[in-house]
């Protein structure tokens, strides 16, 4: 095929100049045919181009760079970009650094090709070793054969090995005049501090959804193609804020259909699930509609969709909701059904409830992308939230049994006897008592775990929410809550909290004691006879009765 010059349009540029119309070249990816040529091509780093440009406005290079951010962001792109601003000489080959390189001249346009003999790119993946670092240390000593200055561009320099990044130090610190250092990173945290100390340091962002689809439109129109917006968005989602991601699922989405990119294309070709059956799903999970649920998850499995790309899709919509509640602005990706959709729900629902479908949801992608059997996990973990929803919420139910709304649920069970014969048919008055009817119930290892180990935040039957002492998980807080409605017949909820708490029973106990002890020591005979007898000691007293 033949190519012709690309314009630079709003986003990324070429990998290498375009080649003559006369010449003959393979085809190239997306992602590599609108790489940068000029900063001004490069797409969310704004900062870091104002930075360079001052710095080499006002002759402050630092010696060595340091680029980092997740994959596709343009960290080698920068580098490269970098080394051109460095040894530009201008069309009239009478030019200095710029942070505007021209891109005809020939250090330019050597630099493109990859084939500028003082522009060196070595791969630390594949060049590890102490070795391939001490050939960079023997050739800093030579000057640039036709370049302004010499570049290394390390990619992936976390790979490095630690003896080779100890032989780079020295050199690193105090290169000679014309030889700059450029290290890419995606793993920052791998790169030693003395490395990190002797760069400056530029860390690359994650490029904006919306800034992603604005992009794509334009390769898209590049490329003669036609895309709707949903399709774009849905492809600036998944890319996570890499444009590389981006423009190779768009690349495959250019080839996957005829007719143009759709939405449905894009969610076919990344097996993403319906976005109306999620949304149907999630009703039906509120509804508390069991066979329903276990309906659509079916169908959903018979048509391919992935048990955890179905949760992801469930949890992307409980997250849309919240943030439709709290006002947040909104995802392009949405449809106007959708945020419809949303917006009800946010009427309808508290904070509350959204906060437990979402920690379910969570617990439920877990067991899916973990179990021998997705799609039993899926079942049984939406079911768990159906048999959830028809919960009352804990502290609504507090406030109700307080203001007397409605009365205590169960009595407790009498010894042997069967739930409701409890004590006059009411709940134990308050914790102590709880643990005191546990006791008398034969529990005494829960009584005792509950007396020792845990301060009371609220006692409000059937709801408890105590602080542990020490570690305790979501087991032992269902085996709590099973207990108690084993031996009181009322659905308990049972939660922790880091917040203020009450001393455990047992600690109370104890700071009865000292200060009984205390109040002991303290009397006037007791001082008296220490003032007699210095080194004796309280070793147990008795108190008078009435005292």
């Amino acid at each position: 095929m033949t190519e012709t010059p690309v314009d630079e349009g709003p986003g990324l540029g070429l990998d290498a100049p375009s080649q003559p119309a006369a010449v003959e070249t393979e085809y190239r990816v997306l992602a590599r045919k609108y790489r940068p040529q000029s900063f001004t091509q490069l797409i969310g780093q704004d900062a870091m181009v104002q930075t360079l440009g001052n710095a080499i406005k006002r002759d402050r290079l630092a010696h060595a760079f340091l680029l980092t951010g997740v994959r596709g962001v343009g960290k080698t792109s920068t580098a490269r970009l970098i080394a051109k601003a460095l040894n530009c000489i201008g069309p009239d080959g009478e030019g200095g650094p710029t942070i505007s390189p021209c891109g005809e001249c020939e250090p330019c346009v050597a630099i493109s090709e990859g084939r500028h003999i003082d522009v060196v790119e070595m791969d630390a993946a594949s060049h590890t070793g102490v070795d391939d670092v001490r050939e960079i240390i023997e050739a800093v000593r030579y000057s640039a054969v036709s370049a302004r200055f010499k570049v290394y561009i390390i990619d992936e320099v976390h790979m490095l090995s630690k003896n080779a990044f100890n032989a780079l130090l020295k050199t690193l610190e105090e290169p000679p005049p014309h030889v700059k250092f450029l290290f890419a990173t995606t793993e920052v945290n791998k790169v030693p501090v003395t490395v990190l100390s002797r760069c400056q340091r530029f860390d690359l962002r994650r490029i904006p959804a919306e800034r992603l689809v604005e992009h794509f439109r334009w390769v898209v129109g590049e490329e003669g193609a036609e895309s709707d917006e949903e399709a774009l968005a849905l492809i600036a989602r998944a890319a996570e804020g890499s444009v590389r991601d981006g423009l190779s699922i768009l690349d495959q989405a250019i080839a996957h259909g005829t007719g143009g990119i759709t939405a449905q294309q894009v969610r076919d070709m990344l097996g993403l699930s319906d976005r109306g059956a999620v949304r149907r799903l999630f009703g039906q999970l509120l509804e508390g509609d069991a066979q329903a649920v276990l309906a659509t998850v079916q169908e959903q499995h018979d048509l391919g969709t992935d048990p955890a790309a179905l949760f992801r899709g469930l949890l992307e919509t409980c997250h849309g909701i919240v943030r439709s509640k709290v006002g947040g602005a909104a995802d392009p990706a949405l449809s106007s059904e959708e945020r419809a959709a949303y917006a009800d729900w946010a009427a309808g629902l508290g904070f509350g409830a959204l906060h437990r479908i979402w920690q379910l949801l969570l617990k439920g992608l877990h067991e899916v992308e973990t179990a021998p059997m997705p799609i039993e996990a899926a079942e049984m973990a939406l079911l768990r939230i159906v048999h959830a929803a028809g919960m009352p919420d804990p502290g609504e139910l507090a406030k109700k049994l307080e203001n007397g709304e409605i009365a205590a649920a169960s009595a407790p069970a009498a010894p042997g006897g069967a739930p409701g014969a409890g004590p006059e048919g009411a709940m134990p008055a308050d914790f102590p008592a709880l643990i005191a009817f546990l006791e008398a119930q034969g529990a005494h290892m829960m009584a005792v775990r509950l007396h020792d180990q845990v301060g009371l935040v609220r006692y409000a039957p059937p709801a408890l929410v105590i602080k542990p002492l020490q570690p305790m998980g979501e087991d032992e807080l269902r085996e709590i809550a099973a207990l108690l409605k084993d031996k009181t017949g009322a659905h308990w909820t049972v939660e922790t909290s880091d917040g203020p708490a009450e001393p455990s029973l047992l600690e109370r106990e104890k700071a009865a004691i000292d200060a009984e002890r205390q109040s002991v020591l303290d009397s006037p005979m007791v001082k008296a006879a220490f003032e007699a007898f210095p080194d004796a000691e309280l070793t147990d007293y008795k108190l008078a009765q009435g005292r």
